[in-house]
């Protein structure tokens, strides 16, 4: 998911920003079962607020070191705090817990209806208004998320939908925060907003885990600690500065549809290391999912 989108990207699409991109997505996409993982060793808040607050701080030494300012301008933290709250802080809180209830694969779809709502919010906040194939993209993401809630009954549905409400809110949430940031610009560099908004969201998250809950990593085997540097170095670092790159050398609309990859990625990655159902309900979820954010970015 991206924090902050670059403009005045390149019209030709260059083979090192299609490389770029690809890494962002299996890098994302790979995060999705490894996170699921992780919950069931480390409480949802502990998880999410270190690795976060651990992934800002590289960012920040990475940024210091390609010569990005990290200086905020006074005027510019209100938006910034309320960017890293909507972007980052509801979207850990609220995806991390998702995963208690829901399979990683079904969590990936509903987070990735993000492009739905920011189309469809677009016009209550900055009055763009709806067209014809914005509307069709929600009934779209709609019918993903009744393929999500009928895939395996009612009563698995049931159980599933405090999980379902998390990631949806997560989703529109994160939603609200990319509208927000075309009315509200931080005017950042790219690696400095990341490293900011990362680390002001993460920070009470991990703060609130240390006092709530209890968490331990005496019992951690090598592959937990090898799938809890993935989820800090990879998704935080590697793959939001390739994803900086590929938007640097892309067409923004080519960079937002390359992203489509991320759920199919999660999907079956969570099928073969999780052994998730990859059933007829979540192949028809991931179908309506991509078909509508295809839609919607390009609306």
């Amino acid at each position: 998911m991206t924090l902050q989108s670059q403009t005045g990207a390149k019209a030709r699409i260059a083979p090192a920003g299609l490389m770029f991109l690809a890494i962002t997505s299996l890098g994302w996409g790979f995060n999705w079962p490894i996170i699921k993982h992780l919950v069931s060793v480390l409480p949802p808040l502990t998880l999410r607020g270190t690795t976060g607050v651990v992934g800002a701080s590289l960012l920040a030494l990475l940024a210091i070191s390609r010569g990005q300012n990290l200086r905020v301008a006074r005027e510019l933290w209100p938006r910034l705090v309320l960017a890293a709250f909507l972007n980052v802080g509801c979207w850990m809180v609220l995806m991390g817990f998702a995963l208690l209830w829901l399979p990683a694969s079904e969590a990936a779809l509903i987070a990735y209806t993000m492009p739905v709502w920011a189309s469809i919010l677009a016009w209550p906040i900055l009055g763009e208004r709806p067209n014809l194939l914005r509307v069709i993209s929600l009934v779209m993401a709609l019918l993903g998320l009744s393929a999500i809630l009928g895939g395996n009954g009612f009563a698995a549905s049931v159980s599933k939908l405090p999980g379902i409400i998390m990631a949806l809110g997560g989703a529109i949430g994160f939603a609200v925060g990319a509208v927000l940031a075309k009315k509200l610009p931080l005017h950042l560099p790219p690696v400095s907003a990341a490293a900011w908004q990362i680390g002001i969201g993460c920070l009470p998250v991990a703060i609130a885990g240390l006092l709530f809950e209890k968490a331990s990593v005496a019992g951690f085997s090598g592959f937990d600690w090898m799938l809890l540097s993935y989820s800090t170095v990879v998704q935080f670092c590697i793959a939001y500065v390739c994803w900086f790159a590929a938007l640097a050398r892309l067409p923004a609309s080519v960079a937002a549809i390359g992203t489509m990859a991320v759920p199919v990625i999660g999907v079956v990655a969570s099928a073969l290391a999780l052994h998730e159902p990859l059933g007829i309900g979540q192949i028809a979820a991931l179908l309506f999912t991509l078909a509508g954010v295809a839609l919607a970015t390009q609306s």
